[in-house]
């Protein structure tokens, strides 16, 4: 029996449920080449390696800032991550990949491609929008008439929408997110402390700072020393990484405001019932949700599952008929 796919790729985590399976599989998006050519790893493996390897093996994210720059790594890699996925043989199954609703047809064709062309043999490839798979993941009914905001805070992009009647009615995709966040805080590292660290060490910062605020204690990092560069060891206060943080919050809240100002009026009084939705795997960020709250004046939704939500939309498409009408098929699929 051929199986059923619901596809997430997100730049930071590919997000693959397998309906034989009933299983969600999530791995970073990450693959490491050796040469010019050969797969040395992928997934959390290349993520392990990453920043660690010698010259001649390359890490990289086949997507960037949510649209796919590496469509041939990005194929071998959906290959692989589809037969970690699934016991079975995936020819002949069904996918469901979720499109960013604010990118060009170009790009949102190439997502659907990407499957279709993958040497996987689909035997159909339907297209959901992304912010409606993730209403549906946060257990709203989208295919009612109520207007509903989604802001979903990725690690290159957010996408800011208003749902309603099983479509997006408005939606801004915007180039911040959890990478711009790692960013900040080794800028902000450098420049306090004239310390260089790793993305992932930031990462991990960001990650643990609700946690270390409670706790009432810094963060303690490794890097190297811009003076001396020798390794060391310092405490970074958690005040400062709040700090720097700011500037990148405030500019999803100021684009979250321009989508409310657009929204028609009957919509804002559904927003204004229910509230904004906040999903995604960097909207956990300690104190956003509070500053989305402050400077909207609106209730925020927080995600139970903010990384899966989408493709647990998907999930729930792929079981329920009822919701079947928001998948669009894909016509370019060769048989």
């Amino acid at each position: 029996m051929a199986n059923v796919f619901g596809i997430d790729l997100g730049t930071n985590n590919i997000k693959i449920y397998s309906k034989n399976e009933d299983h969600i599989l999530v791995q970073k998006n990450m693959i490491a080449i050796e040469g010019k050519k050969n797969l040395f790893a992928y997934g959390d493996s290349a993520y392990d390696m990453f920043e660690k390897t010698p010259p001649n093996i390359q890490i990289s994210h086949p997507l960037n800032h949510g649209v796919i720059a590496d469509i041939q790594n990005m194929q071998m890699l959906l290959k692989y991550f589809v037969n970690d996925a699934s016991k079975a043989n995936t020819k002949q199954s069904e996918f469901y990949v979720a499109v960013p609703a604010d990118i060009t047809d170009v790009e949102k064709r190439a997502f659907l491609e990407l499957v279709a062309d993958s040497g996987m043999k689909p035997h159909k490839v339907y297209g959901v929008q992304k912010a409606v798979a993730d209403g549906l993941g946060l257990d709203i009914d989208v295919k009612n008439s109520q207007g509903v905001l989604v802001v979903n805070v990725g690690y290159a992009t957010t996408e800011i929408s208003i749902l309603s009647l099983g479509g997006t009615v408005l939606s801004r995709l915007i180039k911040t997110g959890g990478f711009k966040f790692d960013e900040a805080i080794r800028n902000a590292v450098r420049q306090e402390f004239g310390l260089l660290i790793g993305a992932k060490t930031a990462e991990k910062v960001k990650i643990d700072l609700k946690n270390l605020e409670e706790q009432g204690v810094g963060a303690i990092v490794y890097g190297r020393d811009i003076v001396t560069g020798l390794p060391v060891e310092r405490e970074i206060p958690t005040n400062m990484i709040d700090r720097c943080l700011r500037e990148h919050f405030d500019s999803i809240i100021d684009n979250i405001k321009v989508i409310l100002e657009r929204t028609p009026p009957e919509l804002s009084a559904d927003i204004f019932r229910h509230g904004i939705y906040l999903t995604g795997g960097a909207s956990q960020v300690s104190h956003f949700a509070e500053l989305v709250s402050e400077h909207t004046g609106l209730k925020v939704n927080v995600a139970s599952e903010p990384l899966s939500s989408v493709v647990l939309g998907i999930e729930k498409i792929i079981k329920d008929d009822n919701y079947k009408s928001v998948a669009n098929a894909f016509e370019g699929v060769t048989k």
